[in-house]
């Protein structure tokens, strides 16, 4: 849906770009622009940059840009009209609408509120006459009042219609039920989808109800029952409790298997915990975690599918600059258990002595050897070296190298020869990595966007300049008076030019934050292209990228015409046909 210029530009002023992004991202001033950690990909080191005066953001690691539009689609997983609704209704705007337009935006207020209703409904039947087996099981899981009112916890009647019912009262349609996945079908019948659970809503950090996980109270199966992906949830971006843990005070996050561990920690004290969603350990929810912390401490079951997960979870979260520690519980099954046994100050212990991650992996990596055994004692300490390899600093390769040399029964020279073998090694498999990136120029020229490939790289590059100089001076557009958008050999960059010089003849704001139409990896290139600092702002940059772009379409169009005459000749000599 295409809104007016003039009411985008307002909606753009009105909507600071830092005052957006601020609310997801922490960001510090360096000169003119504002710098932090992407909320898109996992960095260590801030690459994400926002220019008030330009209206944009830009990550220099992931690539991604584009204005405050394009930010509240990215981060909110918005189409760009409810994007421009949400921006609407934070600055008290009216949206001037097409009836025929059904927003997803509306639809998915629709469900917010429906599923708050459904929350506050399961809520109210755990204090009924029928949640009473509910309570008694609550009470022998040692949860308190508090706690259950603290996380919204509920009962789910064992009732095929109570929720259905209930619902249709409230005014919602049985086409909304499904879409909130709530009720399941049969004979063209719906039916309650949760039924004789005790229900944790599943809260996103913007404090909407987003799903529920229901858990049986008995024996039966299956033992959990989670809400599927819907129009307003993603269980692969979402971590049960981080909308309690967001707050916290805590250095770290702690990152717990099941729902009533997080609920448990949260009740002795410890608010920094929080849960995935019956699935490993997803790069949307580490991305999620760097946004509020740099520490997180797994606390995985012991078991080998705890060690799995563990095993897959350390490297994305390294990779995303948090620090990993990893807590192990002894003496009981998970934190739940333990707390109840041995209470908060003994678990704070755990937490204190808890190891990192290379002790951790040491220790799971010596656990599947019998050091007694000469060969798998090899396997052992060849394993373990090339662990310790990867280690930047090598008074940590010495250290742990040392430890293990210990374990195996071994001097600390006859280690340090190995890892010094397996980190040559490995020093030289990244090296043949970056070579491949380096040696292949044309394809560092090709945007990052797999979606998006420059045929003329000579033209495309005078093509980004041209874009990025208008951006930067939009007089010179002025100047192009020969320059039509065919003669653009990459059609994105010739239809940003279009609108570009469009809105500067109407004496409209000459910007990448107000322009309607692009994809989101579309504006970020073109985010990527407007950073380009190679052109100096003059009119014979400018004059000279566009001689270079006309002429390489002159080019283009005298060789496309002899190939068709060549080709119309070959087909009349083949067929016999005389001139």
């Amino acid at each position: 849906m295409a809104f007016p210029p003039s009411f985008v530009d307002e909606l753009v002023a009105r909507n600071p770009i830092e005052d957006v992004v601020g609310q997801y991202v922490t960001l510090r001033r360096s000169g003119a622009n504002l710098f932090g950690l992407c909320p898109f990909h996992g960095e260590k080191t801030a690459s994400f940059s926002v220019k008030p005066e330009k209206g944009i953001y830009y990550c220099f690691g992931c690539h991604k840009g584009g204005g405050v539009i394009n930010f509240q689609m990215e981060i909110e997983g918005l189409s760009y009209p409810d994007a421009v609704r949400a921006l609407a209704k934070r600055a008290g705007m009216a949206v001037p609408e097409d009836e025929q337009y059904q927003s997803r935006y509306q639809k998915q207020e629709r469900l917010w509120a429906l599923m708050k209703e459904a929350g506050r409904f399961f809520n109210e039947r755990l204090y009924a006459p029928e949640g009473e087996e509910c309570r008694a099981y609550i009470a022998r899981r040692g949860l308190t009042k508090a706690i259950v009112t603290q996380f919204g916890i509920g009962y789910a009647p064992n009732s095929w219609n109570a929720l259905v019912d209930a619902m249709r009262k409230k005014g919602y349609t049985d086409e909304e039920l499904q879409e909130a996945d709530l009720v399941g079908e049969k004979n063209g019948r719906i039916y309650d989808r949760f039924r004789n659970r005790l229900m944790f809503p599943i809260i996103d950090v913007r404090g909407n109800v987003v799903g529920f996980g229901g858990r049986v109270l008995d024996d039966s199966k299956p033992k959990y029952l989670n809400s599927n992906e819907t129009l307003i949830f993603n269980k692969r971006k979402n971590l049960f409790g981080l909308n309690f843990a967001k707050k916290t005070k805590e250095n770290a996050i702690i990152l717990v298997e099941g729902n009533i561990d997080v609920v448990t920690l949260h009740q002795y004290g410890f608010d920094n915990a929080v849960a995935s969603l019956g699935t490993s350990l997803t790069e949307e929810q580490v991305t999620l975690l760097a946004r509020y912390t740099e520490e997180v401490i797994l606390t995985y079951d012991g078991d080998a599918a705890g060690q799995q997960a563990a095993k897959r979870a350390i490297p994305m979260l390294e990779k995303a600059g948090i620090k990993v520690k990893v807590l192990q519980v002894k003496d009981a099954k998970d934190p739940d258990e333990y707390l109840h046994k041995f209470g908060a100050d003994r678990f704070r212990l755990l937490l204190e002595d808890s190891s990192n991650r290379v002790e951790y992996q040491l220790n799971a990596i010596a656990k599947k050897y019998d050091l007694r055994e000469d060969d798998q004692k090899v396997q052992f300490l060849q394993e373990s070296a090339d662990l310790i390899a990867t280690l930047s600093s090598a008074v940590r390769r010495e250290v742990y190298g040392g430890r293990v040399a210990e374990k195996a029964k071994i001097t600390p020279e006859a280690m340090k020869l190995e890892i010094d073998r397996a980190r040559k090694r490995w020093l030289d498999k990244e090296k043949k990595k970056q070579e491949q990136i380096d040696l292949a120029p044309a394809r560092n020229l090709q945007p990052k966007s797999r979606t998006i490939r420059y045929d003329n790289l000579k033209s495309a590059r005078a093509e980004e300049g041209v874009i990025a100089l208008a951006l930067k001076e939009p007089a010179l557009l002025d100047r192009t008076e020969k320059l039509p958008e065919s003669a653009f050999s990459c059609p994105l960059l010739g239809r940003a030019y279009a609108m570009l010089k469009q809105r500067h003849s109407q004496g409209l704001e000459v910007s990448l934050a107000v322009l309607e139409d692009f994809s989101q990896e579309e504006m970020s290139h073109l985010v990527g292209v407007s950073q380009n600092q190679q052109f100096p702002v003059n009119e014979q940059a400018f004059d000279d990228c566009v001689a270079i772009i006309l002429a390489e379409h002159q080019a283009a169009t005298v060789t496309s015409e002899d190939d068709l005459l060549a080709f119309r000749a070959n087909l009349k000599k083949r067929k016999g046909i005389k001139e």
